[in-house]
């Protein structure tokens, strides 16, 4: 084997591993989440959680990223530990997929039909399919079917061009010396636990040990304690994933470290202790692709029927390697982890938005409560949610801007433009409850009040306020287009509403009806609810045009102002009949 053998080795493995990260990468896209998002609604029942570990695993095409999302989902308390355990055992037996699908390689045989078998004959017209529908459509989907059909057909030839330079090994003596150390086990496991480790994906290494099997110098001997090996160096990466995290995220990581520690010290003692006995005849036998994907996939499915029925012990094993000495904190996060599956970033930001909102709609409606009836406590707890609001947006707005940065699909990138403008919004208004928190308190403190005509002109306002908040609520977790257009007209009424408010106040300061101590407080709380009901528009409006594939708040607006009849102005008319002040006595 030369100098250029070599390099074709490098380069084939080159081809390998980024065909496996260009279709895992098209068959995630395509998917646009929904196996991950599966995987987050998973239910307690272990057995379903295996099934679908597995499923999600063979789909996406590594066991890495799936068992690393359930520590992400465990970190952000989505999932809890017993949930993981069966999905994490799925994945192992899910990940064989790819094994199988590179031993295709090794079909022998002239005829017509096994010719067609060969992925290395098919590939290059996949190649070529996926090429056109990546340059010449527009379609997203058809975009990523064509990353799939590429990403399958690079994997393929990078298999081939492996197997190809590493052929003339055969003939060579100390290559063939090199691998009888393996025939010991221990090597042989070290060895695939190490070679995966580096590599981080044992579908990636089992593949290397496909293409070194061409030789025809691997025999079953070496090729199971190498498997094995494999199954526990891909635990790496999820134990450098939970660095940082939560104890039950780093305890996830360390059953997935077990099941495959257990499993193999378990099943090489089996196969050894009763070898010594029987003497299998076939350990010096010779393996193909095909040989090596069936160890693979007996390895772990033996495991999955060994230590699935003790999930609950498996539990408490990570449990007293990483012990609890006191409560986790409670904070406000999106798991870093979940940057690399960006459709499953999106819906963890989409819900921690919707908290966000939740908690502001909240603090805004306790603040107004006070207005009538002032209660320390909920002055401390409007205090205290408009600080965790305030952190929703530095965390958020970090995050976004990183994801921003990610490879999204459209449908994913607009619902990030979505939040990153709606997040603000959602912030200013719980500042502006804490503004009417100040003046309630005021009243409290120095014991004044409004006049009954004042208090029944405020609680037509402030009803009208309720339901601008309450609709924009709505129709932002349901992205509800048609409930974010009767926002504007409401949000005018209420503009209306506060100009004649204060008009009615001068005229009672006039009449000496009301004091100027007093006015100050009202004109302070007619400016915060006007305020709050702009930012109630903006985040409708927001809806609307990204919705529409543009953003032009202002023109927007201006369009709809300046409409003379249509919707908006019978919306208008409505909401204005709907909240009208007293009459003045």
């Amino acid at each position: 084997m030369d100098i250029f053998s070599v390099f074709s080795l490098l380069g084939g493995l080159a081809f390998f591993l980024f065909g496996m990260n260009t279709l895992g990468d098209g068959l995630e896209k395509l998917s646009g989440g929904r196996f991950e998002k599966t995987l987050e609604k998973m239910t307690s029942n272990t057995i379903k959680g295996f099934l679908l570990g597995a499923g999600v695993t063979a789909v996406i095409q590594s066991s890495s990223a799936t068992t690393v999302m359930v520590v992400g989902f465990v970190n952000s308390g989505i999932m809890k530990l017993k949930q993981a355990i069966g999905i994490i055992m799925g994945a192992n037996v899910g990940t064989t997929i790819t094994a199988w699908i590179l031993s295709l390689s090794g079909i022998e045989g002239d005829s017509l039909i096994m010719q067609l078998l060969k992925p290395i004959n098919f590939s290059p017209l996949f190649a070529f399919v996926g090429i056109i529908l990546i340059m010449f459509t527009k379609s997203g989907h058809k975009k990523d079917i064509g990353a799939i059909l590429v990403g399958f057909a690079i994997l393929m030839f990078g298999m081939d061009l492996m197997s190809d330079s590493v052929a003339p090994l055969a003939d060579v003596p100390e290559f063939t010396n090199f691998l009888t150390m393996f025939q010991n086990p221990i090597f042989g496991v070290l060895a695939g636990a190490a070679l995966t480790a580096v590599i981080q994906s044992s579908s990636a290494s089992v593949g290397i040990l496909q293409a070194l099997s061409s030789t025809g110098s691997i025999t079953y001997g070496m090729a199971i304690p190498i498997v094995m090996g494999q199954n526990i160096g891909t635990c790496v990466t999820a134990m450098i994933s939970c660095i940082g995290a939560k104890k039950n995220a780093k305890r996830a990581a360390f059953v997935h470290l077990y099941f495959n520690i257990i499993g193999t010290l378990v099943w090489l003692a089996v196969f050894y202790g009763v070898n010594a006995f029987m003497h299998f005849s076939f350990i010096n036998e010779v393996v193909g692709p095909a040989e090596i994907a069936v160890i693979h996939t007996a390895f772990n499915l033996l495991s999955t029927a060994l230590l699935l029925p003790f999930s609950k012990q498996l539990e408490k094993l990570a449990c007293l390697t990483i012990r609890d000495k006191h409560d986790d904190e409670e904070t406000i996060f999106i798991d870093e982890r979940f940057l690399n599956t960006p459709a499953i970033a999106t819906e963890q930001c989409t819900a921690m938005t919707s908290k966000m909102a939740d908690k502001a709609y909240k603090t805004i409606l306790e603040a107004l409560n006070l207005i009538n009836e002032y209660d320390e406590k909920i002055a401390e707890d409007i205090i205290e949610n408009e600080e965790k609001i305030d952190k929703y947006e530095d965390v958020l707005g970090s995050y976004l801007v990183k994801l921003s940065r990610k490879n999204l699909t459209v449908r994913d990138s607009q619902e990030v433009s979505r939040l990153l403008h709606c997040i603000n919004d959602f912030e200013r208004i719980s500042d502006y409850a804490v503004n009417i928190l100040s003046s309630a308190k005021e009243m409290f403190d120095k014991k004044i009040d409004f006049t009954d005509k004042a208090k029944k002109e405020l609680n037509v306002l402030i009803s009208a306020l309720n339901e601008v908040l309450e609709t924009t609520i709505f129709a932002f977790h349901n992205n509800n287009i048609k409930l974010a257009e009767t926002v504007e007209p409401l949000e005018q009424v209420i503009d209306r509403l506060a100009d004649k408010i204060k008009s009615r106040h001068i005229a009672r300061l006039q009449n000496g009806e009301c004091t100027i101590e007093m006015g100050f407080v009202l004109n302070d709380l007619l400016t915060s609810c006007e305020r709050v009901s702009d930012h109630c528009s903006n985040i409708a409006v927001c809806i609307i045009q990204i919705h529409l594939d543009s953003f032009g708040t202002h023109e927007y607006l201006n369009e709809i102002k300046a409409e003379d009849a249509g919707k908006f102005k019978e919306r208008y008319l409505n909401f204005s009949q709907k909240y009208v002040l007293p009459k003045n006595a």
